[in-house]
């Protein structure tokens, strides 16, 4: 797990990885299987209980999403992001004639893939792998650069994944302390509950800090390790109880939703856990760069994001940004000054590849929302290849 950020967020990262490759060791030395996370006997055990059958699954956006891709007959679009497959099943729907990559990190999501393949007579090409891959993936299909017509990138966890409380990312229901989007693909990878058994109290409020925004983070790291030195944090809710417990009743009682509906209070927490685990925020990059080198000049990009870490690095990028240091654009919204926007109108040098389709960014509509209460939180920006 490699992570483009500061320096008390990178040394956290190296010392989950070094502890789990110490416990993998010693699994083979020894007959009691203890670790802090749950085993990999019984996530695999739970993991393989996973239907895939009818996977509850309400796209995102979804009008919004069909209108600004305009997919025509004989296009090809890559679906960076398949997951339970609604946006990809409309599109098809819509344009029968046309081939969709469905690219996906989540095995589940990719058996998902071939079963609409077989519908559509092989119209739907599965790809299991993540942003970071996208490129070689394409390449070994002999896929050219600059030769896919639409892209569509919908960031974050799936519904799919939510929905199962095997994957761990659930807060109302309990399960593993997971949040591995891969599921078990590298046996290698901490999950969630690595990280808050083994790090310490400031990298865990570093984390919480910079990948959840939680304002309380210093807080909830300490009930953290507290509870830890009593048993091991194992399951979801038994991390939600400990971080509604750090909090007064009136921290807790005071979040809401966009919707103003009561939030939980470890939303954060678990987003910020997330984040850290699946490495979100440089694979959100590396999405982007691959989908830039994909894409054909005239092509389009639809990119759909659910919370400010990833909207900002999203606009920073479309907007010709260097993003040689993401620790600016992760962490620290900016101000624009007279000099970005000179920047902005000179096209930064030559070096914007982007003509945004929409002025402002675009958010669900309030029917949609009710509908699909889950997606309040979206953001699409487009915008077209030059």
């Amino acid at each position: 797990m490699s992570l483009h950020v500061n320096p008390v967020l990178q040394k956290a990262s190296l010392a989950v990885w070094r502890t789990w490759r110490s416990w993998k060791l010693s699994l083979h030395t020894s007959t009691v299987h203890a670790s802090f996370g749950p085993g990999h006997w019984e996530r695999s055990e739970e993991h393989s209980s996973i239907s895939t059958d009818k996977p509850p699954h309400t796209p995102v956006m979804l009008k919004e999403v069909l209108h600004y891709l305009n997919v025509q007959p004989g296009q090809v679009v890559l679906d960076m992001t398949f997951g339970g497959g609604g946006h990809t099943k409309a599109i098809m729907n819509m344009v029968p004639e046309v081939t969709v990559l469905a690219l996906d990190r989540d095995p589940t999501a990719i058996s998902l893939a071939q079963q609409l393949d077989k519908e559509h007579s092989g119209r739907v090409k599965p790809i299991l792998g993540r942003f970071s891959e996208v490129e070689a993936l394409l390449s070994n299909m002999n896929v050219q650069p600059g030769s896919i017509d639409a892209v569509l990138l919908d960031a974050g966890c799936s519904s799919m994944q939510m929905d199962q409380p095997e994957r761990g990312f659930s807060l109302s229901k309990d399960g593993p302390l997971d949040m591995r989007m891969d599921g078990e693909r590298y046996l290698d990878m901490p999950c969630a509950a690595d990280v808050v058994n083994t790090l310490d109290q400031q990298a865990l409020a570093s984390i919480l800090t910079a990948y959840g925004e939680e304002r309380h983070a210093r807080k909830i790291a300490s009930a953290i390790v507290e509870a830890r030195r009593v048993n091991p944090i194992t399951r979801t809710q038994q991390l939600a109880s400990i971080v509604a417990g750090a909090l007064p009743a009136a921290v807790a009682y005071a979040r809401k939703d966009r919707l103003h509906r009561p939030a939980h209070v470890a939303t954060k927490t678990f987003q910020a856990l997330r984040i850290l685990v699946n490495d979100e925020l440089n694979e959100l990059h590396k999405g982007l760069l691959a989908a830039q080198v994909a894409l054909r000049s005239g092509g389009r990009l639809c990119v759909i994001t659910f919370h400010s870490l990833e909207d900002r690095l999203v606009k920073r990028f479309l907007r010709g940004d260097e993003m040689s240091n993401l620790d600016h654009y992760h962490f620290s919204p900016r101000k624009q000054g007279p000099r970005r926007a000179k920047l902005e109108e000179e096209g930064d040098g030559g070096m914007v590849h982007w003509l945004p389709l929409s002025k402002k960014v675009i958010a669900p509509e309030k029917d949609s929302i009710k509908d699909n209460p889950r997606g309040r939180s979206a953001k699409l920006r487009v915008a077209l290849r030059k």
